[in-house]
C-alpha cells in the first residue's frame, strides 16, 4: 500500500475525527470513501473491477466463479 502525507487545518481535522467516531470508521476508511467518490466524480473507475466492467461494456455477460473452499464434513 502506497502511504502519503497530508496536512488539514485543525477545523476540518477535527471535523474528520467526530465523524470517524460518529460512523465508527477509522480515518483510513473516511479516506477511502472519500477518494474513490472523488474518482467517480470524474469519470475514473475507483476499483479495477469496475474497470474491467466498463471495458467489457454494457452487454457484457458475467459469469459467476464457484468458491474453491472446502466444505467440512458433518459430524455425526
Amino acid at each position: 500500500m502506497i502511504g502519503k502525507r497530508v496536512q488539514f487545518h485543525e477545523e476540518t481535522w477535527q471535523q474528520l475525527r467526530l465523524l470517524a467516531s460518529e460512523s465508527m470508521k477509522s480515518f483510513q476508511e473516511l479516506a477511502d470513501e472519500a477518494f474513490n467518490d472523488l474518482l467517480r466524480k470524474h469519470g475514473h473507475p475507483a476499483s479495477l473491477e469496475e474497470a474491467l466492467r466498463r471495458s467489457a461494456g454494457e452487454s457484457a455477460k458475467i459469469i459467476h466463479l464457484k468458491s474453491k473452499t472446502r466444505e467440512t464434513p458433518k459430524k455425526r
